[in-house]
């Protein structure tokens, strides 16, 4: 581990979307690459098709796809989009401070 990384932990992420939309594949793209350059070994991704599993939007109170929840560590964290913007996603997941 290089000094300078996020606190350790755990993180247990999830991503709502709807369909195989480029949006959708867009946002696990762009999620894997962060988590592999910043959560080295330290993560799991669980993504959820709302098209098949609707009833499952109601738990994290999800309005928007694709949505990128972060259940551990707490509390939860929401990035709706694409996860393009690596800035926001880092900031939103807190691995990195805000300036």
């Amino acid at each position: 581990m290089m000094p300078g990384t996020a606190d350790e932990g755990f993180y247990e992420l999830r991503l709502y979307v709807a369909g195989q939309t480029p949006k959708s594949v867009a946002a696990f793209a762009n999620l894997k690459r962060i988590c592999e350059e910043h959560l080295e070994g330290r993560y799991q991704i669980e993504i959820i098709d709302l098209l098949e599993r609707p009833q499952l939007a109601k738990g994290d109170e999800i309005i928007a796809i694709p949505t990128l929840v972060r259940r551990l560590p707490e509390p939860i964290k929401k990035i709706i989009g694409d996860l393009s913007n690596t800035e926001k996603v880092l900031v939103g997941l807190q691995l990195k401070p805000h300036h």
